[in-house]
């Protein structure tokens, strides 16, 4: 498993910005994720029309915890 942080930012609002995860299947290096990322960006934001993806980074699950 392995997380997609997306930094995203209201059209309306640029200044107004959050993170959003999206969490999928992978075995895969961080490069790896992010070369096969985009389909999944692409598809949040046709989702989330109200909302640009400003940029978005992979990060593995123990990162988030380690984190907090």
């Amino acid at each position: 498993m392995i997380d997609l942080v997306l930094t995203v930012c209201l059209v309306a609002s640029p200044a107004d910005c959050k993170e959003e995860r999206l969490t999928y299947q992978a075995r895969a290096t961080s490069a790896q994720c992010m070369m096969l990322s985009s389909p999944y960006v692409a598809e949040w934001a046709g989702n989330h029309p109200k909302w640009r993806v400003a940029k978005w980074r992979c990060e593995w699950p123990q990162q988030r915890r380690k984190a907090i």
